[in-house]
């Protein structure tokens, strides 16, 4: 019998990755590879990568800068993925820039559509100031996706509770939580300095650093705020890049500068630094800082942990099911309030708060060693993507055969 022909729809896929989602993507192409045959079919240009099946570029005519134009594009790319995963036996899309994409396979081809939930977007309502109109459209695509899918996978138990309340037509009895995983072999400490120093990190101080895009969603700017609240003497080091609007960079970069004389010394390095590099930054920081007011799983704070940093999180979405309060880091809780974006109730409070949980780290550098090294051996034990990729390949199996 030949093997199972699995296509992978995504829009992120190496070199072309900006977010959790395409780190997820590629590292479960690579690990399901030894169990079934994986075809990936990925946004942009072509690609040197035999696990890749083919490169789709959207329609240069709808070119142009009005945010509905880039919905539109990544339909039209949908468009060519459903035409171009013809002779495969099942379609796992990812985000909802593929989940259209998987919805027309399911039709076209008759074969089953599984969608990975990363996020959701009736969660993410500052996509809104991103996308203008076409939030419409990416809402469309996702709910149309993940309303008819054979199968979904939540990569948190909280992100699949917000699946079901977000999308009550769904059966609960096709939700399934996988969670995200981490590769221990390529995420691990490293004492190399030279991305500290290419920085302006000295690595003989204390540092607390923070890995991720500028977006509402990562809560960056409320631990702009929490650095009023950090000591002297400390570092706070912003790996900060790809805003996701010219207002939100704007505002960011006029935050940073207002911060100039705080007691924290505040370095931000405005770019999406390679994986060596975040690698040693976070091995030299005595903290990891996630403040995420919306986070489905949060696979940035596993590979911090898998570089033996504690870490401090807000405890949204699936971020309690990664990191153990008390063991791995400390979680600070958040109590949304009224608004369309879920920002915290009590803005002010929430950074007093992230502040508090990182100076008790800073305070006590054996209690952080500590927790760096249960995170490390956490991620060893539940979230090798090895795991991962035999859940997933039962999945498909199980969809195939009924």
């Amino acid at each position: 019998m030949r093997d199972l022909q699995v296509g992978l729809l995504t829009k992120e896929y190496p070199p072309e990755v900006y977010g959790g989602a395409g780190v997820h993507i590629a590292e479960l192409a690579r690990a399901l590879a030894p169990l079934v045959d994986v075809q990936v079919h990925a946004f942009g240009a072509d690609r040197d990568d035999p696990l890749v099946a083919a490169s789709y570029r959207e329609w240069d005519a709808l070119a142009g800068d009005a945010p509905e134009l880039a919905a539109l594009r990544t339909v039209s790319a949908d468009l060519l993925i459903a035409a171009g995963v013809a002779g495969v036996d099942v379609v796992h899309s990812h985000t909802w820039y593929a989940n259209l994409a998987g919805h027309l396979a399911k039709l076209i081809h008759g074969v089953p559509h599984v969608v990975t939930t990363h996020s959701l977007e009736p969660l993410r309502p500052w996509k809104r100031e991103q996308l203008g109109g076409g939030y419409a459209l990416s809402s469309f695509c996702e709910r149309t996706g993940v309303e008819n899918a054979d199968a979904i996978i939540a990569v948190s138990q909280g992100m699949r509770d917000d699946v079901l309340a977000a999308y009550p037509a769904v059966d609960p009895a096709r939700v399934r939580v996988i969670h995200n995983g981490i590769d221990p072999g390529d995420w691990r400490s490293d004492p190399s300095l030279d991305a500290l120093h290419e920085h302006g990190v000295d690595p003989d101080r204390p540092s607390v650093v923070f890995v991720g895009r500028i977006t509402r969603q990562k809560g960056v700017v409320h631990l702009l705020d929490a650095a009023e609240h950090l000591p002297a003497g400390a570092q706070l080091v912003l790996c900060a890049g790809a805003p996701d609007t010219k207002e939100i960079a704007e505002e960011f970069r006029t935050r940073v500068a207002e911060l100039a004389d705080a007691p924290v010394d505040i370095i931000w390095i405005d770019e999406m630094l390679p994986r060596h590099k975040v690698i040693q930054l976070l091995t030299h920081a005595q903290v990891f800082v996630c403040p995420s007011i919306y986070e489905p799983f949060g696979i940035v704070n596993l590979e911090a942990m898998a570089c033996g940093t504690a870490v401090v999180a807000s405890a949204v979405g699936g971020i309690p099911e990664v990191v153990v309060d008390g063991e791995t880091g400390l979680l600070v809780h958040l109590e949304a309030g009224g608004d369309a974006m879920g920002s915290p109730a009590d803005p002010a409070a929430f950074a007093r708060d992230l502040a508090t949980a990182v100076n008790a780290l800073l305070d006590d550098p054996d209690r952080a060693a500590s927790m760096g090294t249960a995170g490390r051996a956490r991620v060893e034990s539940t979230f090798a993507w090895t795991a991962i990729a035999e859940r997933t390949a039962e999945l498909y199996r199980e969809l195939v055969t009924g």
